[in-house]
């Protein structure tokens, strides 16, 4: 438990910077979202490699980096790959923010006002929301199921419930 509020506090507390820096540099949201949250996966992977001799931040922004060519990379290297039609479908449905058939009946009951706010959130967010609290999956099952490391998931869920409690707060 220890660990967990500990991580808490150090993605609160440097998320922001980490986030602006990788910002100016890929000028996408959606990478850089990706981006840190991939670094602060690794930095909690490999906290014990970290040298106090040196900022935090520093040693974050120095991974950030890394993930940053890494993705570059890919990018470069899926460049020809085709996008098949279950792939484009998917993307298709997750831009689609119109409300769905179960949203509907969820909103004539008591859970009209969280989905509303759980709505506000970027679709990645909202999709480890739905499948953690919604589907009920474990932190694996969504590994698996989005293709994703585990400390991704747990971070993007921190994030996501972070994210979430800030809005709630905010109406």
């Amino acid at each position: 438990m220890g660990d967990q509020v500990a991580f808490t506090f150090l993605l609160d507390h440097y998320w922001n910077e980490v986030y602006g820096y990788m910002l100016k540099r890929t000028e996408n949201e959606t990478d850089t979202e990706d981006i840190v949250i991939e670094t602060f996966a690794k930095a909690f992977d490999k906290i014990n490699t970290y040298n106090p001799e040196f900022g935090f931040n520093t040693w974050l922004i120095t991974i950030a980096k890394n993930v940053h060519i890494d993705l570059l990379r890919k990018k470069k290297s899926s460049l020809f790959l085709d996008i098949t039609n279950e792939e484009e479908e998917y993307a298709y449905n997750l831009a689609d923010d119109t409300p769905s058939a179960e949203d509907a009946i969820i909103t004539e009951q008591n859970l009209s006002r969280l989905l509303r706010f759980i709505k506000e959130l970027k679709p990645a967010y909202q999709e480890v929301i739905q499948l953690r609290y919604f589907q009920e999956m474990s932190y694996q099952e969504m590994a698996d199921h989005l293709n994703e490391p585990l400390n991704n998931i747990k971070i993007k869920l921190l994030r996501a419930k972070k994210l979430l409690a800030e809005i709630i707060i905010q109406k």
